[in-house]
């Protein structure tokens, strides 16, 4: 499937702002299950600075905001293929090695909350199954409900008010997947979904590795492994580290105001 995305970004500051150096993670990974046939990524008050690849092979493009900014401006437009194949990615590669991917971080960190899920679904003995297990029990407990959460709540969190967004269950997959023994990774990437809002495009989902097919994907939010709707932007070990957009800027004391929309069609 041929997928066209558009991802724009605004930040609106009260004050002009003397310096700022942003990581952008907006490019979609090349792998042999997609194809980026074009990607352009235009500034408005900030200058490219570097490109490169990081620990987990994310591309990063590395920009500096102009002196005096009062307002950034990104928009990521391109075109990308993808294939089907039943969220399967296959062997392990880049620079992390594997059992990186069973290291908790401070968003993932397991408690009674995740060992309880894990101890739901232990009675299933087939390691792949039991992953589809925790993939829609996971969604069970911690219900789609924009604005109960923020980007810094934790797994635990999330699981605990049982509410939350793509971020937080995709965290809580991670955190009890790791729990057992298995390496997980966190997935930001775009979904076409048929008459979604504008905005509502973005999405995030995990991915479990097993020994015999390698990186699975499983998406908590929608019940299902990834097909050719998704498209793979950046990966890490939870969120914070496949944020489209980090960083920091200096400038008098003031406010933002973030304005984000997405939207994803298929290519006629």
């Amino acid at each position: 499937m041929r997928l066209l995305v558009r991802h724009a970004t605004r930040y609106d500051y009260d004050a002009p702002q003397s310096w700022g150096l942003l990581q952008l993670r907006l490019r979609p990974k090349p792998h042999r299950h997609q194809r980026v046939i074009r990607w352009d990524l235009a500034l408005e008050g900030a200058r490219p600075e570097a490109s490169f690849e990081d620990q987990h092979r994310n591309a990063v493009d590395l920009v500096s905001l102009e002196p005096g900014a009062t307002r950034l401006s990104l928009v990521a437009t391109g075109e990308v293929e993808v294939e089907d194949t039943a969220g399967v990615l296959g062997p392990h590669g880049g620079y992390c090695p594997l059992w990186l991917f069973e290291r908790a971080t401070p968003r993932t960190e397991a408690g009674e909350g995740c060992r309880a899920l894990v101890e739901a679904v232990r009675g299933e003995e087939r390691p792949l199954l039991r992953l589809h297990d925790l993939k829609h029990l996971v969604g069970e407990r911690v219900r789609w409900t924009e604005g109960a959460t923020d980007a810094g709540t934790t797994a635990e969190e999330a699981l605990g008010a049982g509410r939350g967004v793509c971020q937080d269950q995709a965290q809580v997959f991670i955190a009890c997947a790791r729990l057992m023994g298995t390496p997980a990774r966190y997935v930001a990437g775009y979904l076409l979904r048929d008459g979604a809002p504008e905005g509502e495009a973005a999405h995030a989902w995990a991915e479990a590795w097993l020994p015999d097919l390698g990186w699975v994907g499983f998406d908590p939010a929608n019940g299902i492994s990834p097909d050719a709707r998704y498209v793979r932007v950046a990966t890490g070990l939870d969120a914070a580290e496949a944020a489209p957009v980090s960083g920091a800027r200096r400038g008098p004391p003031g406010g933002e105001r973030l304005s984000v929309t997405v939207a994803v069609e298929e290519a006629q």
